[in-house]
């Protein structure tokens, strides 16, 4: 019985010896110490500011490939940082800078739509993830497929 007590409390010290080293991990990946508070971070984080969110390609036959380039500027006072770009679809495909964005540096989110057997109105959304407050940025694109002419 004792042996089973012994053991028991050597989990225990483990465990939590684990638990206090995964706590200070998180505090260091977490933006907001005891000492920060959100108002403070979201003064100097990165800003994303897009010249447009929403981009209309009006009439598009089906098949055909079109992209469009969403360009933005850092208003924000920290480096800019892209983790993530990922579309509703996979007939859009998204790509974004992989270097970090200086503070009135310019850049732009490309986004890339497939419209084959696509028709009628369609509209696919791409959520981009940075370091900015909040973390998440949506882009959207439409269009109106028609259907391909048919050749004599």
């Amino acid at each position: 019985m004792n042996k089973f007590f012994i053991v028991a409390g050597l989990f225990l010290l483990v465990a939590c010896g684990n638990n206090s080293k995964m706590a200070s991990g998180n505090l260091v990946n977490n933006p907001i110490s005891a000492t920060d508070t959100a108002a403070d971070l979201s003064a100097d984080a990165p800003i994303m500011t897009f010249n447009e969110n929403i981009h209309d390609f009006g009439k598009l036959v089906d098949g055909e490939v079109v992209t469009y380039k969403f360009k933005f500027k850092n208003t924000g006072k920290s480096d800019l940082i892209i983790s993530n770009a990922s579309a509703s679809c996979g007939c859009t495909v998204p790509s974004y800078p992989r270097v970090p964005i200086a503070p009135g540096e310019e850049s732009a989110i490309d986004v890339q739509f497939n419209s084959s057997g696509k028709s009628g109105m369609v509209e696919k959304n791409v959520t981009i993830t940075a370091n900015t407050i909040p973390t998440q940025v949506y882009l959207v694109i439409r269009g109106e497929v028609n259907p391909k002419p048919e050749s004599n």
